[in-house]
């Protein structure tokens, strides 16, 4: 990884843009080591002596353990956290979603995520501490119309989340799971609605980077089992088409 061996290593998925980027910037900025990993790098404009990053597609779970193997190999430094953050969302009722967005949206949301986990856990639990975070959202705590799938997805890591904390306790492993509510990201690009242009009505990426940096800072006895970011107020809009 060409990092110093004094720093700690943060590996990030879905690096590349909104939430991870800014999770990127904030863990540097804090004096980590970041391995960023996401499907292409090239509009992230990003450099920086301790950062690295891996162009992996996430979705593809038939290389996925490999690739997995192969960047866990590289790792020569104590990994701090584990950050699960790459998701996609896909909306519309149920009948409107074509099979290949379903299992796009469940493959990357859940799946791969359990598959990264699955792969750095052993090293994790042979330190005998580090962190693991988890993305969720607010459609992991109540189900919405238009979300079935999405929500589904998010519901699903929340179980998963809470199953592995129990059984990574006695290991020194934390787990944490974070719901942001409406975030303004590139998420919402290909999406038809967005959360309004007041500042009120969307969380800033940059609010979850400081949680996350709470969580990593917190005594290695205390585990945060979930945060839930709100916007102070939930106002949408309708894109033009």
């Amino acid at each position: 990884m060409n990092n110093p061996s004094s720093k700690k290593l943060v590996v990030v998925t879905g690096a590349s843009s909104g939430i991870g980027l800014a999770l990127v910037k904030a863990l540097l900025a804090e004096g980590y080591a970041v391995l960023g990993v996401a499907n292409n790098f090239e509009k992230a404009g990003l450099s920086h002596p301790d950062f690295s990053f891996r162009s992996i597609n996430l979705a593809d779970l038939d290389t996925l353990p490999d690739a997995m193997s192969r960047l866990l190999a590289e790792i020569d430094m104590p990994v701090k956290a584990l950050i699960n953050n790459a998701g996609i969302g896909r909306m519309g009722f149920l009948e409107q979603l074509s099979v290949k967005d379903i299992r796009l949206v469940l493959d990357t949301n859940l799946t791969s995520q359990i598959i990264v986990t699955k792969a750095f856990l052993p090293l994790l639990k042979k330190q005998g501490e580090g962190d693991i975070l988890f993305m969720g959202s607010e459609a992991a705590l109540k189900g919405a119309r238009q979300g079935s799938i999405y929500c589904a997805s998010k519901f699903a890591v929340r179980g998963f989340s809470q199953a592995l904390r129990d059984e990574c306790g006695k290991s020194g492993v934390r787990v944490t799971l974070i719901n942001p509510g409406a975030v303004r990201t590139p998420f919402f690009e290909k999406l038809q609605f967005e959360p309004d242009l007041a500042p009120e009505n969307a969380i800033e990426p940059e609010d979850i980077a400081s949680a996350v940096s709470m969580v990593l800072a917190s005594r290695s006895g205390t585990v945060f089992d979930e945060i839930s970011l709100s916007p102070r107020n939930q106002v949408w809009k309708k894109k033009s088409l």
